[in-house]
């Protein structure tokens, strides 16, 4: 399994150095996300001083952007990165899209996978010189000429990941990509029940599998080497897994234990504004059971034990995370990389 890290900065000025650093501390893969800030304009950054880390997005928001947009970002990163980059797409949820971006949210499923398949045949008209002619129900793609062909690179073949929590999003993710951004709000139940079996649905559709297929995230934990440490963490995660379980998307996550009642309760509470009473309804089973527990020391193992064999990649997950120079931090980097 992969240790990789957050963008913990989004400032351009100060990535060059952060880059720099989680490459140095051995970290598999540097993620940026789309929350506050744009995913890609900072791995532009890291790619040109960094020469080994892998970076992608976790993720950017697909409907927003015209799949021929991500694919020009995409094909600059990757050869800017000497092919390290991975793109990953996430729907988002109705709200966001309609409210935040102002975009029409239909059949996510169906559209990211044409988003997918547009992508790639895009990507071999500038690597193969094919002639470009994509027509599906959301999108259509047959018009360039060499004025707008970048041409092609080193390294064409671009990583996809897509986001999923519910199965049909990954079976699409087992069929026409390469790997799967589980949400950090899962259990190796949910994972072991719902999405291991939807993804290979998918890869057994493509006829492909599982050596194929990525499955990424980040695991919540609970870190720390004094009960004071663990103590205050274990609160924070509390209040951040009743944030993800108050939203009707992470239902599945829930019903893997049963605990699918919850969430309107949570969604309740939400509306209200009620953010210390919905932490309240997060029982210690519940947190054991989403978030892993333990010291800088045996953190690695903990989540080997745990995850083994259901994930290839994770980050931690943390509400306050550290800074680089906490000088725990390379111990469990290192115990990551040991084979």
């Amino acid at each position: 399994m992969k240790l990789d890290i957050g963008m913990l900065t989004h400032d351009l000025t100060s990535i060059s150095d952060y880059a720099r650093r989680v490459e140095a501390l051995g970290f598999d893969c540097l993620w940026s996300s789309e929350t506050q800030h744009d995913p890609f304009l900072p791995l532009a950054v890291a790619a040109t001083v960094t020469s080994r880390v892998r970076l992608g997005t976790a993720i950017a928001v697909a409907f927003p952007r015209s799949p021929m947009i991500t694919a020009h970002i995409a094909w600059d990163l990757q050869k800017a990165s000497a092919g390290r980059f991975i793109l990953g797409l996430g729907s988002q949820v109705k709200g966001h899209n309609e409210r935040r971006f102002s975009v029409k949210f239909e059949s996510p499923g169906p559209r990211m996978r044409e988003i997918v398949s547009a992508l790639r045949a895009i990507w071999s008209c500038w690597q193969h010189g094919t002639r470009l002619n994509f027509k599906g129900e959301f999108y259509r793609f047959d018009l360039m000429t060499p004025f707008f062909n970048p041409g092609p690179i080193a390294h064409p073949e671009i990583p996809i990941y897509i986001a999923g929590v519910n199965a049909y999003m990954c079976r699409i993710a087992g069929e026409v990509c390469d790997g799967l951004h589980v949400h950090p709000f899962n259990s190796p139940t949910y994972l072991r029940e719902y999405v291991h079996p939807a993804v290979e649905e998918g890869l057994r559709a493509a006829g492909r599998s599982r050596k194929d297929f990525t499955y990424a995230t980040s695991t919540f934990v609970i870190l720390g080497d004094t009960e004071e440490e663990r103590g205050r963490e274990r609160e924070a995660v509390r209040q951040q897994i009743a944030f993800y379980a108050s939203t009707r998307t992470y239902e599945p996550v829930l019903a893997a234990h049963d605990w699918q009642d919850l969430a309107a309760k949570l969604h309740r509470k939400s509306v209200e504004g009620d953010w210390t009473g919905m932490a309240a309804l997060i029982t210690d089973e519940m947190v054991d059971t989403y978030a892993v527990t333990g010291t800088y020391a045996n953190i690695a193992a903990r989540i080997k034990e745990r995850y083994g064999g259901l994930l290839d990649r994770t980050a931690f997950y943390r509400p306050r995370p550290p800074g680089l120079d906490d000088a725990r931090l390379p111990r469990v980097v290192g115990e990551f990389n040991q084979t």
